[in-house]
């Protein structure tokens, strides 16, 4: 599984590419606004800083706008993806965005229907919001369940890119279920490293190497 990035911080970002786990990275408006900065200005910061595909959302709700929007945002780097909505309009913005060879997501998916018409659309990615759905009371792994079915009968090339994480478990369960990514928030994939028993066992052994007296340097 591919592990993206949800987030505009862009020292946030440095300091998880450091890493090597981070794959790309998703934004949103949203995300952008509170940094202050520039919208494109800040896009252009993290593509400088991720190689891999960066999502940058339109703010447009018309298919002629998401284009021109589309097209502006994909001069920024060749890593850009250009984020749209999963509306008719958006649907229509992703078909000539992709026959132009730009990458596209499309986002707030919440049904296999939708998942569906986004892959003959053309979409690179197609973004589940898996967390909203947990919040009205859905099973948000059934979701990415059919459109792994669906996406496998008919060998799209769409990537499901899991969305709207709200922990751990998230991710285990997106893994298990074949999801390609999971877009996480930094806090989350710092918590995937995290174990009581971890943690103790480290303190264990740090003790009883203490007690040796001993040095490695």
């Amino acid at each position: 599984m591919k592990f993206f990035i949800d987030s505009a911080d862009t020292d946030e970002i440095i300091e998880l590419a450091e890493t090597g786990l981070i794959d790309g990275v998703t934004t949103n408006p949203s995300l952008i606004f509170k940094t202050g900065k520039n919208f494109l200005e800040v896009i252009k910061e993290i593509c400088d800083i991720i190689p891999g595909p960066v999502s940058a959302e339109v703010l447009a709700t018309e298919a002629s706008q998401m284009i021109e929007e589309g097209l502006r945002l994909s001069e920024i780097a060749e890593n850009v993806v250009v984020k749209l909505p999963l509306t008719w309009d958006g649907l229509r913005a992703c078909k000539y965005l992709t026959d132009e060879g730009i990458m596209v997501n499309v986002t707030l998916c919440f049904s296999a229907n939708q998942a569906l018409l986004a892959a003959k659309a053309g979409a690179t990615y197609i973004s589940p919001f898996v967390g909203r759905l947990d919040d009205i009371g859905q099973d948000s792994m059934q979701l990415i369940e059919e459109i792994n079915t669906i996406y496998a009968n008919y060998e799209y090339e769409t990537e499901i890119l899991v969305a709207s994480v709200r922990h751990p478990i998230h991710i285990m369960q997106s893994a298990m279920v074949g999801a390609d990514i999971c877009t996480i928030p930094g806090r989350i994939l710092k918590q995937l490293a995290n174990h009581p028993l971890t943690e103790k066992g480290l303190e264990a052994f740090l003790a009883d190497w203490s007690k040796t007296g001993q040095s490695i340097l």
